[in-house]
């Protein structure tokens, strides 16, 4: 079986991300770190994400070296246990391959950082806001098989069902990396659970994915570009987070982008946390206009409804998964709905590599 290891390095830049792993540990043992926590984090989340990407490639290099000397094992003794042990190598090294060259493809500086996740129900009110609060849950649910940590940070419900609207923190390894494929207005066609002649209803919901930035990303914030309102929170939270006007909303005048959190106890935290998102929702702007990706930007302006979508979920008359930016369709639009995002988001990262080139 022939070695790969110097294709590998060009398709993986191995040997850079060990440089780079070499960096971050000498910086860790910068007493300076030590002092300063935020960068420590920081330093630890990056020096974690490496790392992995290093000893994946590492365990790649050894299983084929395995794999070959059990190649000529079975070529000796034709023995059919050796047979299957030499098929499940194989095919746990395709799956280190594919991991590692999808991990490629997320190349931009914030592909690694967490993320935040905006849904917004479209016109149709219920049945819009329905299917606002099903996304939720499919998001939710994709976070859960990555290994990710979710955090509510506002939401509006809707008066009979669903929601108005939700915003999510999602922390994880290239969290943003992969949840900006879903940018866009998602459609869902079904028989409506709210309509007593059970007829055919169609409902949109947008949603936005904006990258968290660190303190040390520059972002000019003008305090006479700020609309600050303050509101009761929502929702279950305790005794004292629905008595007192705790929830901040934050308005960017020139924008137009509007930030609420409601996920403190106090007024002040929930402030906090909503220039954090806001400053990298500003930053995900300018990163956009640097990059001249027009496509996204026209994404996030997109009306909420028939025409603008990036994915139709078609649950009557018959059962479709599309996704119109790539073509990759699904027959099973449950497994969609319960989390399992993996193939469309891929599909779309790797048709953006042409678009990039």
């Amino acid at each position: 079986m022939a070695r790969r290891s110097s294709t590998s390095r060009g398709i993986f830049d191995i040997d850079r991300k060990r440089k780079r792993l070499d960096e971050l540990e000498n910086q860790s043992q910068n007493p300076d770190a030590w002092n300063n926590h935020r960068e420590m984090q920081k330093i630890n989340q990056e020096k974690s994400i490496v790392s992995k990407a290093v000893a994946d490639f590492e365990m790649l290099n050894k299983k084929q070296e395995d794999a070959a000397a059990l190649l000529e094992m079975v070529q000796e003794s034709q023995d059919e246990e050796l047979f299957k042990e030499l098929r499940t190598e194989c095919k746990e090294m395709r799956a280190t391959i594919h991991d590692l060259e999808v991990k490629s493809w997320l190349s931009q500086r914030m592909d690694p950082s967490n993320t935040y996740l905006s849904i917004h129900s479209g016109a149709g009110g219920t049945e819009s806001q329905d299917w606002a609060e099903i996304l939720l849950r499919m998001y939710t649910r994709y976070a859960e098989r990555q290994g990710y940590k979710t955090e509510v940070m506002s939401i509006n419900h809707g008066e009979e069902a669903g929601i108005k609207s939700v915003t999510l923190n999602i922390q994880g390894p290239y969290a943003y990396g992969y949840l900006k494929a879903e940018t866009g207005v998602h459609r869902l066609v079904r028989i409506s659970p709210f309509d007593s002649n059970a007829r055919r209803h169609t409902s949109f919901a947008s949603v936005s994915v904006w990258p968290e930035v660190e303190d040390d990303v520059e972002v000019v914030i003008k305090d006479e570009d700020l609309k600050v309102d303050t509101y009761r929170s929502s929702g279950a939270g305790g005794q004292h987070v629905n008595k007192t006007d705790s929830a901040i909303r934050i308005t960017h005048i020139p924008t137009g982008i509007v930030i609420a959190c409601q996920n403190q106890r106090s007024q002040h935290a929930n402030r906090d946390y909503a220039m954090k998102m806001l400053r990298a929702a500003l930053y995900e702007i300018e990163l956009k206009k640097l990059q001249k990706d027009k496509e996204d930007l026209d994404a996030q302006k997109k009306a909420n409804e028939w025409g603008s979508q990036i994915r139709s979920y078609v649950l009557h008359p018959y059962q479709l998964v599309k996704d119109h930016r790539t073509g990759w369709e699904s027959g099973q639009p449950s497994l969609m709905l319960d989390g399992e995002l993996t193939e469309p988001i891929e599909a779309y990262l790797k048709s953006q590599l042409k678009v990039n080139a």
